[in-house]
C-alpha cells in the first residue's frame, strides 16, 4: 500500500491555478449579485492583485474562452469553474473525530456552496454520541462501516488524534471513499486509487509566525 497525495499537478493542471479558482469564483458571485453581465481578465486581475496573463491561464484550464474586448459572461464563467472543480454536484462525506476541530468544520456553512455534504460524524466520546453538532448526527466509530455501505460516501474527513488516524482511514477506505481530507500529522498508508490531501495547519502557522518574528526590512 502506498501513500497517495496531491502534489503540484493534477491531470496537467498546476495545483496553484486550481487553488486560485475559488478566489475567482467568490469574486464572480459578488459581481453577479451586483447584476454585472461580463468581466475581463484585466478587471479580475486588478481587483484580486493578480497578473492578467495569470488569470487568463488559470481560467483556461476550465475549458472556457473569453471574447475579445468583451471578456467572459459571468454566469458562464461561474458554471465553468464549478463544473471543473466538481462543485456542480453533491460530494458526500463522513467526518471522523468530532472534537474541537471537527466541530468547527461541521459548523462551517460555506461547504454547502462547494457541494460538500457531511452526512454524519463519528467519535468514541460517549458524551457526543447520539447528539447533533451543527445539525450533523454523531455516531460511534463502530457504526461507520455499516452506515458507509448504504450512503455512497465520496470523501472522509479526518480530525482524530494522530494515534487513531490510520485506523480511521482504514475504515473509510473499507466503505469505498475515494478521497481523504487529512487534518492529522500522520502520513497515511492508502491504496493507490485513494487520494489524500493533507491540511498542514501547523506548517501554515509556522510560516506566519516566522514571518512575524522576521519582518522584511
Amino acid at each position: 500500500m502506498a501513500q497517495t497525495a496531491i502534489y503540484g499537478v493534477i491531470k496537467n493542471h498546476p495545483v496553484p491555478s486550481i487553488q486560485r479558482l475559488p478566489v475567482y469564483l467568490r469574486y464572480l458571485k459578488e459581481l453577479k449579485t451586483n447584476d454585472e453581465i461580463s468581466v475581463s481578465c484585466t478587471k479580475i486581475a486588478d481587483e484580486l492583485g493578480q497578473l492578467s496573463v495569470q488569470v487568463r491561464k488559470d481560467l483556461a484550464i476550465t475549458g472556457i474562452t473569453g471574447r475579445p474586448k468583451v471578456g467572459y459572461r459571468i454566469i458562464d464563467l461561474i458554471e465553468a469553474i464549478e463544473r471543473f472543480l466538481g462543485w456542480n454536484r453533491i460530494t458526500r462525506a463522513f467526518l471522523v473525530g468530532a472534537g474541537s476541530l471537527g466541530s468547527a468544520i461541521l459548523g462551517y456553512q460555506g461547504f454547502s456552496e462547494f457541494g460538500l455534504d457531511i452526512v454524519a460524524a463519528f467519535d468514541t466520546d460517549q458524551s457526543k454520541l447520539g447528539t447533533k453538532i451543527h445539525g450533523c448526527p454523531v455516531h460511534h466509530i463502530d457504526e461507520l462501516t455499516c452506515m458507509g455501505k448504504d450512503k455512497n460516501i465520496d470523501v472522509g474527513i479526518l480530525t482524530v488524534p494522530a494515534s487513531a488516524a490510520q485506523m480511521a482511514a482504514n475504515l473509510l477506505v473499507s466503505v469505498g471513499v475515494r478521497g481523504i481530507w487529512n487534518y492529522t500529522p500522520i502520513l497515511l498508508e492508502l491504496p493507490n486509487d485513494v487520494i489524500c490531501e493533507h491540511v498542514k495547519l501547523s506548517a501554515s502557522f509556522a510560516v506566519l509566525s516566522c514571518a512575524l518574528k522576521n519582518p522584511p526590512q
